[in-house]
């Protein structure tokens, strides 16, 4: 995919540029300080990390973030997106507070605004304390209740200086990779019946969104993954199949959050009293968080269906199935690299909930290349720009762009083995390298905020 050597259209003034991080993939420091395992130490722990990379190191960011904090000054953004673990701030998952925790999430938020960047952080980003996972996780009602205490005590500490908070990151990965398939930790391959994970972390969201609330926090919204679905055939089980997909991991998260209601049939599915739940959950947001990386493309069950999700197995008993989308393109990850597809989303976005979608911010968007010269990423990015523009001049009011990530991280159950990094993290000794693309990018930043003013 060749880099148009035109350059980018103008976004408004006042559009946010960032890039984005999360805890469990950089931090490191694993038992430092009073810090409790997460779900996903025990994870790596019991071998489910693909290529052994030690996550407990990660990119040792714990230590190192005055380094990464002067790289994200020197692409000159506006935001940095990183998360809080909940283990290091509450060891326990309930309990006492670990003010040790804490001191940390204070030194990089100090950080942060010495060098003129808004910190931007999300409370839940796939680190459950142990405690809780092995409680039952995000299937009992009581992990949303502590996780509203948790964002009760981060916000007491740090939001006399943080203007824009996340909740949960992508519910949909964590209740279809770890809990419907198994692939992602907690383990647990439950299929359909993984739905009230789905219903705790929604529960969990709004009563976070309500403590951040009463704390004083005044921009407030979460960071949810969306793929336009696409049908694979003409066939009336190609349409039922595309539809059910559609509705599980599109609007069975986004309808509750945005209309206060689930898709007809998955009301009665989830527990609780789950009217009374809803309006918690359907508390006012002030953005809604997208992340896009590409579509699914989904049909009927078939033998020569794709036999992955994201790269995990797609279990034979599910009634659909995915298949290959044709592109020129792919990452190192083999998805399929569609940058149109992120105009469409936010489109249908916008076509789907009308008034009742807050103001978008692109929350993660980016891509696994290897190589400290990686124009390929330079070409993903610079398309993925284009297309958002697309989407606020078709009437999608778009405030911000966090690309997918600072540096190289821990890629889940991947390891170090995909590198979605501006910056390469060798991981033996943490050296950082900035890449072709961090250049790149900053350039970018440079220019849209001269011809905005800034």
């Amino acid at each position: 995919m060749p880099i148009p050597t035109e350059p980018l259209p103008a976004f408004p003034p006042g559009f946010r540029w960032g890039a984005a991080a999360s805890a469990f993939q950089t931090e490191g420091a694993a038992d430092a300080d009073g810090k409790g395992p997460s779900g996903w130490d025990a994870f790596a722990a019991a071998g489910r990390i693909k290529d052994g990379a030690d996550a407990a190191r990660g990119t040792g960011f714990y230590d190192r973030f005055p380094e990464d904090v002067a790289l994200l000054a020197g692409l000159g953004a506006d935001v940095f997106r990183f998360s809080v673990s909940w283990p290091r701030v509450v060891p326990g998952g309930s309990g006492p507070v670990n003010a040790r925790g804490l001191d940390f999430y204070d030194r990089l938020v100090d950080e942060l605004h010495a060098h003129g960047i808004t910190p931007a952080p999300t409370l839940y980003h796939w680190d459950t304390p142990l405690p809780l996972d092995e409680a039952g996780g995000w299937l009992r009602r009581d992990t949303a209740e502590r996780f509203a205490e948790y964002a009760a005590a981060v916000a007491a500490r740090i939001g006399d200086r943080v203007p824009l908070w996340m909740t949960v990151n992508e519910p949909a990965e964590v209740t279809l990779l770890g809990y419907a398939l198994g692939e992602h930790a907690p383990g647990r391959r439950l299929l359909f019946d993984a739905l009230p994970a789905a219903h705790h972390q929604l529960l969990g969201h709004g009563l976070a969104v309500q403590a951040l609330r009463a704390a004083g926090a005044a921009d407030v919204g979460l960071a949810a993954s969306h793929s336009p679905v696409w049908t694979a055939g003409d066939s009336d089980e190609d349409r039922f199949a595309a539809e059910l997909y559609d509705t599980v991991t599109n609007r069975l998260f986004a309808d509750p959050l945005l209309t206060g209601a689930y898709p007809d049939g998955f009301a009665e599915l989830m527990p609780g009293p789950v009217a009374d739940d809803l309006a918690v959950i359907a508390q006012p947001l002030d953005f809604y968080g997208v992340n896009y990386y590409h579509p699914m493309l989904v049909g009927a069950p078939a033998p020569d269906a794709l036999d992955g999700f994201a790269g995990v197995g797609m279990p034979a008993e599910l009634p659909f199935g995915l298949r290959e989308i044709a592109t020129d393109e792919r990452t190192d990850f083999g998805w399929p690299v569609v940058p149109d597809g992120l105009r469409e989303l936010l489109v249908s976005l916008k076509d789907r909930y009308g008034d009742r979608l807050p103001p978008v911010v692109v929350t993660e968007n980016g891509c696994s290349y290897d190589g400290i010269d990686d124009r390929r990423r330079i070409a993903f990015l610079d398309a993925h720009l284009r297309s958002l523009h697309e989407a606020m001049t078709s009437g999608v009011d778009v405030r911000g762009y966090f690309t997918w990530s600072l540096t190289d991280n821990i890629e889940w159950v991947e390891g170090a083995s995909q590198r979605f990094g501006l910056v390469h993290v060798d991981y033996e000794t943490l050296r950082r390298t900035p890449k072709a693309s961090y250049a790149w990018y900053r350039d970018v930043i440079a220019e849209q905020k001269r011809r905005g003013g800034r």
